[in-house]
């Protein structure tokens, strides 16, 4: 009793907590929301001519998350399906310890090493800008939400696996047909939940886009283009304003991330709510399955019973 209460005070201070937030910013946001000469939802960002615009800026954090996703979706299906192959358990353990060591990996190792390593390799291979791109940034994200999608789509997969490989073998399903028809299939909910989640992982990173991507603050019209992310806007213009026009924008930004956020986080709820349904409408199916089996077993029992009784008689 006394920990279902602690339980829900602790539910409702963050419901409070996450509200306050919600209000926060909306009321900071509301003299820009309300304001009609104000130029924040428009594509340019010209301080000095008194254009705000961040709509430059939204675009292009959701051009890293989409690119990375696109990239890290079927690394992580591939290394997913990797791990529910029987013939190679021994290394699936290996390679599931490697994924949450690299989900505990500081974002800003990413970065430095990138710096170093990717932002040159880019810049003298394609000889197209200075490296600082919209495609570094993208690939290192992919680092960084490899291992929730991973491990989102382990979870699921895994005792899926473990639960249908001896019928599957019973009735001649080799590891791989059983991944492909039977696993992956049934894993869709938990693909979109995997993909949704990496996608908010990246778009709600600061750090790398701030380092990698060149901060400059237009439309990509390639993936060597250097473009602002809306976090790095935020984390480079709150450094350096206060008070001014350009300060107050930031509100309207961090407003948009937060819905963002909010809005793929009710999505997953829903895939994992429906995921629940399907799971118990088929548990149900599959029980009143085995019922009827069972009573027409028993009656085809007692029917031939019954005829040996008369024959016996």
């Amino acid at each position: 009793m006394m920990a279902e209460r602690l339980q829900q005070i602790c539910s409702a201070v963050v419901l409070i907590l996450i509200l306050a937030l919600f209000g926060f910013l909306f009321w900071f946001a509301l003299p820009v929301f309300i304001n009609p000469n104000s130029s924040t939802f428009s594509l340019a960002w010209q301080p000095e001519q008194g254009q705000f615009g961040i709509l430059s800026m939204l675009a292009a954090s959701c051009l890293l998350g989409l690119v990375a996703l696109i990239i890290a979706l079927p690394v992580a299906l591939g290394v997913c399906g990797f791990c529910q192959l029987e013939q190679y358990k021994k290394y699936a353990v290996w390679i599931r310890r490697l994924i949450r060591f690299m989900a505990g990996i500081p974002t800003v190792v990413y970065g430095i090493a990138a710096v170093f390593l990717l932002v040159p390799f880019i810049r003298e291979t394609f000889n197209q800008g200075s490296g600082f791109s919209l495609l570094a940034a993208s690939l290192m994200l992919v680092l960084l939400i490899l291992p929730v999608m991973v491990m989102v789509l382990d979870a699921y997969c895994q005792p899926l696996t473990a639960r249908l490989s001896q019928t599957a073998a019973s009735m001649g399903f080799t590891s791989p047909q059983l991944l492909f028809h039977v696993t992956l299939p049934a894993a869709k909910p938990a693909i979109c939940s995997a993909a949704l989640l990496g996608f908010s992982r990246a778009i709600g990173d600061t750090l790398l886009p701030l380092m990698l991507a060149g901060n400059a603050p237009q439309l990509a019209s390639s993936l060597f283009d250097s473009v602002r992310a809306l976090t790095a806007h935020i984390g480079l213009v709150i450094a350096t304003e206060h008070g001014s026009a350009e300060y107050n924008s930031l509100f309207a930004a961090g407003f948009l991330l937060l819905c963002i956020n909010l809005f793929i986080t009710l999505s997953v709820r829903k895939l994992g709510q429906s995921q629940q349904q399907v799971a118990g409408k088929k548990a149900r199916s599959d029980l009143a399955l085995a019922t009827t089996q069972a009573t027409s077993a028993n009656t085809s029992i007692n029917t031939q019973s019954c005829a040996d009784n008369r024959q016996t008689t």
